[in-house]
């Protein structure tokens, strides 16, 4: 359960290696959290970020987690919240690819989008099902402003954020009432360990920043997060940028 001032005391990460899901644990430690589980495919990476969070006052669990291996879902994370009651789960797994490799590997398309979207799906239900028998915690799920409208430029990766996007909102709905909700925060470009050696896009940010509003928007009981917050208008007047215009700024 959240402490008496609403704190997160316990906290899952489905994708552990994440850079943002990372940089809001570290918020979330130094603010009291006291049990981290870090789930995702075992390596070395994985329990460098374990190790950068155990502490005598943090207990850091490692989860083996595929988040293509959906058969697999219901009983991994029903051992963590068998475990304990947790407050926060972080859905932070995801791969980018390349829109040129996926254009002529259909089948590097579909490994994707089963990671991005169907994965999160089976992942997203099962978490969900946990937090209404506690009758507390939330989901944040990282979906992005790539998915609010596809580009030229990435459209398989956008399309299953635009998927993710709608799923993560439906199952807010869902949840009303039950004790449990969902935030779905909405990234721009973000210099991490994904887009390492892209230029850079317009509104670029941080995973730390990323961090700080979503741990923000948890204490304020938001079921949305746009990352930085100015992307929320632009994108809405985006939304009617013409066709042709924004194919065209989808091709730079």
């Amino acid at each position: 359960m959240r402490d008496a001032t609403g704190g997160v005391q316990s906290v899952l990460v489905l994708g552990g290696t994440s850079d943002i899901a990372a940089a809001t644990v570290e918020q979330l430690v130094a603010d009291r959290c006291r049990r981290v589980v870090l789930a995702g495919r075992p390596s070395e990476r994985l329990d460098a970020v374990a190790d950068r969070f155990r502490s005598p006052s943090v207990s850091v669990e490692v989860a083996p987690f595929d988040a293509a291996a959906t058969e697999t879902h219901e009983k991994v994370l029903g051992e963590v919240f068998d475990a304990g009651d947790v407050d926060l789960v972080i859905l932070a797994f995801g791969v980018l690819g390349d829109q040129e490799t996926f254009e002529r590997d259909p089948a590097a398309a579909v490994e994707a989008v089963t990671v991005n979207y169907t994965g999160a799906v089976s992942a997203g239900l099962v978490v969900a099902d946990r937090l209404r028998a506690q009758g507390h915690g939330t989901l944040a799920v990282l979906s992005s402003v790539a998915g609010v409208r596809t580009r030229r430029d990435n459209f398989v990766y956008g399309s299953t954020k635009a998927g993710l996007d709608g799923f993560a909102t439906g199952l807010g709905d869902a949840l009303v009432g039950s004790g449990a909700r969902v935030v779905v925060v909405r990234p721009g470009w973000v210099a991490s360990r994904m887009t390492e050696g892209m230029e850079p896009g317009p509104f670029a940010t941080t995973p730390e920043a990323v961090a700080r509003d979503i741990v923000a928007g948890l204490r304020r009981g938001r079921s949305t997060v746009w990352s930085p917050s100015l992307l929320q208008p632009l994108f809405g007047a985006l939304r009617y940028v013409p066709g042709p215009l924004w194919r065209r700024l989808g091709d730079r």
